[in-house]
């Protein structure tokens, strides 16, 4: 008996049908079709039974009959421009695995800013593109967003506080993340928290500034100026805001950066100095990326779901390119995940 391993079969010993998969995980083969088509309405038990049968089976979806049925496979683009690898890495991870599981093309180009945003989005445009997908800085690139509605091409911004006409959105609440660290930094005690705030280009940037001195509001603490400085989301930044706070006749107790790359670079900037973190000085971040837990001590930060939110906005923009071929015009939607505060070892309470 040869030892060649055996694909594995449908009824009859030809190769998996959609009714198999239907079969097998519990659902219509209608639910299967939307799962493969990366539909947004369908529950997420059903569609992690579907994948989970998927698998099982070996099904492979036909791609001719999905061709005649849907006008083709569906090619994205992925611009990205973000200065951070530690956020591109979950963000990229998230984009390739829903591709792979909707079974799309997802062409992945970076661009510069400003011109080049234009130059690289009429380059997808040129090739065929279906959709395009907007991570952060791009996110918030309006004259990126008015050129893909001129060319009548389906996108999806991830990451934006706003809602643009005509673009479906996904994000977590800037605000409200920012307003929870603050309020966990508060009760430790600290009332001198130096804030570093993100690109001014981003609209999450000011959401979460907004959400710090709310609170700070909030607990009947003076909005100091000279504790707020500002950032690019880059390591460089985050060092030159942190030697600015610490340089203070009466430096901050605790730095809240509003990334994980500027909170690394402010941890650098203490042990540089020779304090200690958090006995000297409590450092938080925003994002929870890996390298929150690549550095010691690892970080306090806000965990936004980086790869949940890319693979999200795959599947929005694969219903709403699917929506199109079928001649109807689908309503841009915004969705908003939940956000967690995780607690390391960054951070601590004042004099303790």
């Amino acid at each position: 008996m040869s030892g060649t391993p055996q694909k594995r079969k449908g009824r009859g010993g030809d190769a998996p049908r959609i009714e198999d998969v239907a079969k097998r995980a519990g659902v219509s083969p209608m639910t299967v079709s939307r799962v493969i088509n990366g539909a947004s309405h369908v529950r997420q038990a059903a569609r992690d039974a579907v994948n989970e049968a998927i698998a099982a089976l070996n099904y492979a979806p036909n791609r001719a009959a999905r061709s005649l049925a849907g006008g083709g496979q569906v090619r994205l683009g992925l611009l990205y421009s973000n200065p951070s690898a530690a956020y591109l890495s979950e963000f990229l991870v998230g984009s390739l695995d829903q591709a792979s599981r909707s079974d799309v093309q997802l062409v992945v180009e970076k661009c510069d800013r400003g011109e080049g945003e234009e130059t690289s989005a009429r380059h997808l445009i040129r090739s065929g593109i279906d959709g395009i997908l907007l991570p952060p800085p791009l996110c918030d690139s309006q004259p990126l967003i008015d050129l893909l509605a001129a060319e009548n091409v389906t996108a999806v911004a991830v990451a934006t506080a706003r809602m643009a006409d005509g673009v479906s959105t996904v994000s977590i609440d800037d605000f409200a993340a920012a307003e929870a660290m603050t309020r966990h930094i508060i009760a430790q005690g600290h009332q001198r928290i130096g804030f570093i705030i993100g690109n001014p280009d981003q609209t999450a940037s000011a959401r979460r500034l907004d959400g710090y001195k709310a609170t700070l509001a909030e607990a009947g603490i003076a909005i100091d100026e000279a504790l707020i400085r500002q950032g690019l989301f880059t390591y460089r930044s985050g060092l030159e805001a942190s030697e600015a706070l610490l340089d203070l006749p009466q430096p901050p107790t605790a730095i809240f950066a509003s990334n994980d790359d500027m909170a690394a670079a402010a941890v650098a900037v203490a042990h540089r100095r020779g304090l200690d973190v958090p006995g000297d000085v409590s450092v938080c971040g925003f994002d929870d990326t890996a390298l929150a837990t690549a550095i010691w001590p690892e970080l306090t930060t806000v965990r936004q779901p980086i790869a949940a939110m890319s693979r999200a906005a795959i599947e929005m923009l694969v219903a709403e390119v699917n929506a199109r071929r079928q001649g109807k015009t689908p309503e841009p939607r915004r969705l908003v995940l939940d956000f967690t505060l995780v607690e390391r070892e960054s951070d601590g309470h004042l004099g303790a």
